[in-house]
């Protein structure tokens, strides 16, 4: 992983549309995931095989739990703001009414209904601790951690009732185990289908 760090708030009018910039016009190599966390442009190289497998089974999961009715899209390659931390996170998956990505601008992280990171060994860290935080202080209401690399034993966390920038765990599971999604959704998850890295 390399990284660019801007700084918010430094002199000569840089500031969060500046690090938005700096983050568009980042060249990666194909495949990569280039974000912002806490000011700094990040790219991470391509997940592997069963980083895609796990985000794969998870989205096919998810269709047939959205609620009835309601004109949700389940997205892998998103890009959800949070400027409050400096932040631009690509989650590996993220639900998301259809008409947050019709407004002619970039999606709020708070917009999302769910959001998911599967861990890769590379930028665990972040996903367990920066983006938890981003997540909170934008308010999605529920955060899936898929962490395959979690102290040698693969677990799934469930996070919500997000304040202050912090989550509540609402259920931590060992891969193999079924983890339930509370409402609006409707699934209970077999993590026992997901690939151990």
């Amino acid at each position: 992983m390399s990284a660019l760090s801007v700084e918010p708030e430094s002199p000569g009018g840089t500031g969060w549309d500046e690090i938005v910039r700096v983050w568009e016009e980042t060249d990666a190599p194909e495949g990569s995931k280039v974000e912002i966390i806490e000011g700094v442009v990040t790219v991470s190289p391509p997940p592997s095989e069963e980083h895609n497998d796990t985000a794969e089974l998870l989205h096919e999961r998810l269709y047939g739990a959205r609620p009835s009715g309601c004109d949700w899209g389940i997205y892998q390659t998103l890009g959800l703001t949070c400027p409050e931390t400096g932040s631009l996170f690509v989650p590996d998956l993220c639900v998301v009414p259809r008409a947050a990505l019709r407004r002619g601008r970039r999606v709020y992280a708070g917009e999302a209904e769910l959001v998911v990171e599967v861990t890769s060994r590379s930028n665990a860290n972040h996903d367990r601790i920066k983006k938890a935080h981003g997540y909170a202080v934008a308010g999605v209401p529920l955060y899936l951690l898929l962490d395959a690399w979690q102290s040698g034993r693969p677990t799934a966390t469930l996070y919500g009732e997000p304040h202050s920038g912090t989550y509540r765990v609402l259920a931590s599971v060992e891969y193999g185990e079924e983890l339930t999604l509370p409402a609006p959704f409707k699934l209970v998850l077999d993590t026992g289908i997901f690939p151990l890295s």
